[in-house]
């Protein structure tokens, strides 16, 4: 047999992108032969990616019957939320000591960048500022194990967080947030920056519910996909 010409962790990332981005929709069958096809690899290395994604919560592997993507229910999104409030609280609370004047101003230039998709309506670039911004945050904390988690776990809510529809009512609430999150880090208030997040991200977890990414506990329907 040839030698796969991607490598386990490329595999592993690429597979994970797919996942993430809604290509596959939360509970249907992961088309093993499609996939193949488009990595150009064979089932082995295939299946043991899968294992890897699995482990992260993303794939949920059915004894004899292949694998389907991953879905959440509203328990599984509140605990995950509560983790990530946790651990951004944490981040933010490190990074206010110490982060560099230099990456204050770099986060200061995505939030004006991410403050104007938002005055040109662009959800879409508005989003990908905003998650440039929270792990910017994590990233400044220091700290690779707290960096290491929170990957994981945001990567199990990344799409429902950053593709979930916002009310214009909302989304000025959260742009007032994040005025106030990078006053807070400017100021290098790591307590008051703590607080911020921990309530940012509780409103983000109950708009995510409110727009049914999650099925309620026993209910066996498909995540509803924004």
């Amino acid at each position: 047999m040839e030698p796969d010409p991607m490598l386990h962790e490329e595999v592993v990332g690429r597979i994970r992108a797919i996942l993430l981005d809604g290509e596959i929709p939360p509970g249907a069958r992961i088309p093993e032969r499609e996939l193949c096809d488009r990595l150009q690899i064979s089932r082995t290395p295939l299946r043991e990616a899968l294992k890897v994604l699995a482990a992260e919560g993303l794939v949920q592997l059915l004894p004899h019957r292949g694998s389907r993507a991953a879905k959440l229910t509203d328990k599984d999104m509140r605990d995950l939320f509560e983790v990530c409030q946790g651990l951004e609280a944490l981040a933010g609370e490190l990074a206010c000591e110490r982060i560099t004047d230099a990456e204050i101003d770099e986060i200061a230039a995505a939030h004006a960048d991410m403050v104007r998709h938002y005055r040109e309506g662009d959800l879409i670039q508005y989003y990908r500022g905003n998650r440039a911004i929270h792990e910017a945050i994590v990233t400044a904390a220091g700290n690779p194990v707290l960096v290491g988690l929170y990957a994981s776990v945001t990567a199990r809510i990344r799409r429902a967080r950053y593709v979930t529809p916002m009310t214009p009512q909302r989304w000025a609430l959260a742009v007032k947030e994040h005025e106030a999150i990078l006053n807070a880090l400017q100021r290098r208030d790591g307590a008051g920056l703590s607080h911020i997040l921990r309530a940012h991200l509780r409103h983000k977890r109950e708009e995510v519910l409110q727009a049914g990414f999650a099925e309620t506990e026993g209910n066996d329907l498909a995540l509803r996909i924004a």
